[in-house]
């Protein structure tokens, strides 16, 4: 299944506290199990101003909508295309 990084612009995302976080994602969750099995969400990164997450689904679409769903700003949607790590230096 293809693999979509998201970014999304969220001004002071480093300052959310963890019950926030948790809103946030239980909001990310519920949406997802109202769209089936089809998209998972696989894990996000919080930086001072944005929000990167990792995403399994069919097609980028799939993924624009969990965002109009959940209320998310979506930014910028990539495909990921390949995955590399110190593993493949070797």
């Amino acid at each position: 299944m293809p693999k979509y990084v998201i970014e999304r612009e969220i001004p002071e995302a480093g300052k959310l506290t963890p019950e926030q976080l948790k809103a946030i994602s239980q909001t990310s969750c519920g949406v997802l199990s109202k769209m089936g099995s089809e998209i998972q969400w696989v894990h996000s990164y919080v930086t001072e101003d944005k929000i990167y997450c990792i995403y399994n689904a069919p097609n980028k679409e799939m993924v624009l909508e969990h965002a109009k769903q959940g209320g998310f700003p979506a930014n910028s949607v990539s495909e990921v295309a390949n995955i590399i790590d110190p593993v493949t230096a070797e």
